[in-house]
């Protein structure tokens, strides 16, 4: 089993963000962040799913992602994400992101259980930490769909 916890994080909502992965299989152990100059906490928790997955090296695994993010969790728990698939997103937010959580998603076994944010769970609170520590660093990164997105409809 390989436990893989997310945390994302964005000052403003568009603004600087990042998101922080812990992966843990055993003895082993892995951080993962990197942060972003105009994105969304959505975005960035996503993001950090996104990551944690395609840091596995062999298909087929048994993976339990914990997260903080309802926005994440009961768009696959509750299916909305069958739902946004079926009429093409529309209205809905970071189609890349979740067509990118769909592709990776298809190559192991995986399961979310929700952890209550800033409330003292270890793994929670490091990735915490390493998402706003991302956010903060610089050179950030240009997360290009978004700020794609955003300058058509005139919003950065």
């Amino acid at each position: 089993m390989i436990e893989i916890f997310t945390d994302g994080a964005s000052s403003g909502n568009p603004g600087p963000g990042g998101y922080g992965v812990i992966l843990r299989s055993g003895q082993h152990y892995k951080e993962l962040s990197e942060g972003f100059r105009k994105t969304t906490n959505n975005r960035m928790e996503l993001l950090a799913v996104i990551k944690g997955l395609e840091a596995l090296k062999t298909p087929g695994q048994d993976v339990i992602v914990f997260s903080d993010s309802k926005y994440v969790i009961d768009a696959i728990e509750k299916r909305w994400l069958n739902g946004w698939v079926a009429k093409g997103f529309a209205g809905k937010k970071n189609k890349d992101l979740w067509m990118r959580y769909l592709e990776i998603s298809k190559l192991h076994k995986v399961k979310f259980n929700w952890v209550r944010g800033h409330n003292g769970h270890p793994e929670n609170e490091r990735c915490d930490q390493l998402a706003v520590a991302a956010g903060k660093r610089t050179p950030l990164l240009i997360d290009s769909v978004f700020e794609a997105e955003h300058a058509k409809a005139g919003m950065l």
